[in-house]
């Protein structure tokens, strides 16, 4: 029969009294075979058979990177720091950086509460293996009349009650088992999301701190010609108060003067905005904090290459990806396992007293049975677009994995390109540089000799300070290549 709660009560066996051994027995033979039964089939699970993507997989998974022209292709370097990548720029102020948005971060904090939370969803979820087993008492006081209408007193009762039960839902289609796995896959795949904040963080400071130090290359050039050009001013007004030039040469070499300083304090709001944004990171308040400035800029290092198929083990976006996929394909189970009933097991006991003290001639109840659920004879399709929903969201992460893949082999060949390509601009920039400086040179000598006017001078500086900037510049880049290349390989972090 049906109740109107949509459940079919199996056979079941109930007592008030403390007699009814026979029926107990039944009941709980019963109930065990049902529990068998159900262990029997337990295994069963409707979710399509999942294979993790490996890097045969991948469609034309190349052997080599395209760009990789002077970088070793095939060759991972195990030996150079992976974990603490940023260690391989050989910078200490850098290392301590670094090691300090572990720490304060408020984003990888933020990150770390989301994984944190998705663990707890796997508990919760798994939990439903498991029986649930309650406990309940209560006492009341009430008055009954004999007779409506009696002249009689009223019946005045405290009855109590206390006891107990223990339910379990046989995950027979394995609905529960599926949900627990989805679970875990969402929870590895938060951890590579969290993962990959940490390497964002980690490279966008790195990054922030290479252009901090070109900018600080950048002041002290600035500085230095600075000084070369108040000199030349100097020697300017000392030829135009001797007669030998005029007062247009004291002006060119004034507004050459105003300019460079101009320069320098663009370059140094500049880098204040850098260490601004560096402090965020950090976790710091910037009007705390300050990084000392240098005068040189690092050599950019030689970055180990990993090997094609290895991008799948090293970028935790990639792993996240995958394991949203896992999820997926287990939701799939989980949804078609709402095409069959559940099937619900039992048991509550306990002690039933008519007054106040449950000692006090108690009536002992029990009950067992198991309860299987019906399923609607017609609900438009619910279940079967739950289904096709559940399909469509694997289909959908399917996708996203493979462009997540097909965007990392791009990030990488993009580094790569970047990389090669600067170090060739900066070996051409280093030979316009020392031109430049002997055309300087000239220059000045030419003019101090009356051989050349004063925009001949002022040409050559020009010349001089653009390309010793433009060199610092792409100097700068390399170092920003380098720390893009690694954050495209996944830096230090690792799928296992």
């Amino acid at each position: 029969m049906e109740n109107k709660n949509n459940f079919l009560l199996l056979p079941s066996f109930q007592n008030r009294t403390v007699k009814g051994d026979v029926r107990k027995k039944i009941s709980i033979i019963a109930l065990m075979t049902t529990v068998i039964w159900g262990g029997l089939v337990s295994g069963c699970s409707f979710a399509p058979d999942y294979h993790k993507p490996t890097a045969k997989d991948i469609k034309d998974m190349p052997v080599a990177y395209k760009e990789g022209g002077a970088w070793t292709s095939a060759q991972p370097a195990d030996e150079a720091p992976r974990g603490a990548w940023w260690k391989i720029f050989d910078d200490t102020h850098l290392n301590d950086l670094e090691d300090r948005i572990e720490k304060n971060s408020p984003q990888l904090a933020e990150a770390l509460a989301r994984y944190q939370r998705s663990q707890a969803y796997v508990k919760e979820v798994r939990s439903g293996l498991f029986p649930s087993i309650s406990v309940n008492s209560s006492i009341s006081r009430q008055r009954v009349f004999r007779n409506p209408g009696s002249t009689y007193s009223p019946y005045i009762y405290s009855p109590s009650i206390a006891g107990g039960g223990i339910s379990y839902e046989a995950d027979i289609w394995g609905r529960i088992r599926n949900m627990v796995k989805a679970g875990k896959a969402m929870a590895e795949a938060s951890a590579a999301d969290m993962g990959s904040i940490r390497l964002s963080l980690q490279a966008e400071l790195a990054d922030n701190y290479m252009q901090l130090r070109g900018l600080d290359a950048q002041a002290a050039l600035y500085r230095e010609t600075v000084a070369a050009y108040m000199r030349a001013l100097q020697l300017t007004v000392a030829r135009h108060d001797g007669g030998a030039v005029s007062g247009v040469d004291v002006e060119r070499a004034r507004m050459q003067l105003s300019a460079t300083r101009s320069e320098l304090s663009q370059v140094m709001a500049h880098r204040a905005l850098l260490e601004h944004a560096i402090a965020v990171l950090i976790g710091e308040q910037p009007s705390n904090f300050s990084i000392e400035p240098v005068d040189m800029i690092n050599t950019p290092p030689v970055i180990p290459v990993s090997a094609p198929s290895q991008l799948l083990e090293r970028r935790p976006d990639i792993a996240s990806a995958e394991r949203q996929m896992a999820a997926a394909n287990a939701a799939i189970g989980s949804a078609i396992a709402a095409f069959f009933p559940t099937i619900s097991l039992s048991a509550n006991g306990g002690s039933d007293s008519a007054a106040s003290s449950l000692l006090s001639a108690p009536s002992g109840f029990w009950a067992l049975g198991p309860a299987m659920g019906v399923l609607p004879l017609f609900q438009g399709g619910r279940r079967r677009a739950r289904v096709k929903e559940a399909r469509a969201d694997f289909d959908a992460t399917a996708a996203s994995y493979r462009d997540t893949v097909l965007k990392a082999f791009q990030e990488v060949e993009d580094q790569m390109a970047l990389a090669n390509w600067l170090a060739n601009a900066h070996a051409d920039q280093e030979f316009a540089v020392t031109a430049a400086k002997r055309a300087n040179n000239l220059a000045t000598i030419r003019y101090k000799e009356g051989a050349a006017n004063y925009l001949e001078v002022v040409i050559a500086q020009t010349a001089e300070l653009q390309n010793r900037r433009q060199a610092l510049i792409i100097q700068t880049q390399r170092l920003q290549a380098g720390v893009g290349l690694i954050r495209a390989f996944g830096g230090g972090w690792k799928a296992s």
